[in-house]
């Protein structure tokens, strides 16, 4: 097995305000949206890809993939019936370098994403980028009672290793409810 890539800090510092391509298909069971890609997606092209970030073990704890993927490994999603976008398209060090109106234009372009993708589920990860995009400021965890056409709307906990308010193990617990909930992948 290959080391993944490991930015450098002048690699980093120049994938700010850049973009990654999402990882999608029309028709998936479940659409995962970040925030925003960070600087290590900028600088590696891959989504969740800075160490500590909990997506990749979430997802394999709750048992959407068979095995622990690494964000090199992340088309093998597409076989999974998954996919990874993002509220917001440009890459930053923190979220909280977005501006509300980038939320609220990127949910709106988000809306049409799903309109043309039509995923079963779109799951969006972290309530924050969620109420804001969405203008839904008393939004929870979990699904959500307004759905975009006819793809559910679940809000999940933010993975980045920054949240302290949840642990891998209640991130995972969440990601399970939402498992539990969608058609299972073709096999």
């Amino acid at each position: 097995m290959t080391t993944p890539f490991r930015p450098n800090a002048e690699q980093l510092a120049a994938a700010s305000d850049t973009t990654i391509p999402d990882v999608v298909a029309p028709g998936l069971r479940v659409l995962f949206c970040g925030i925003n890609p960070g600087l290590w997606s900028g600088a590696t092209g891959h989504h969740f890809a800075r160490p500590g970030n909990r997506f990749w073990p979430a997802l394999h704890r709750s048992g959407f993939t068979p095995t622990l993927l690494r964000p090199d490994r992340q088309e093998e999603l597409l076989g999974l019936g998954l996919g990874i976008t993002n509220v917001v398209a440009r890459t930053t060090a923190k979220a909280d370098e977005l501006t509300a109106e980038e939320y609220r234009q990127g949910g709106e372009a988000l809306v049409e994403r799903v309109g043309l993708l039509q995923p079963h589920t779109l799951a969006v990860l972290g309530i924050g980028a969620y109420r804001t995009a969405f203008r839904r400021p008393r939004a929870v965890i979990g699904p959500q009672p307004e759905g975009i056409g006819e793809t559910a709307v679940w809000v999940l906990p933010n993975p980045s290793g920054l949240n302290a308010h949840y642990t891998l193990d209640g991130i995972a617990e969440e990601f399970r409810r939402l498992r539990e909930a969608v058609p299972p992948a073709e096999s």
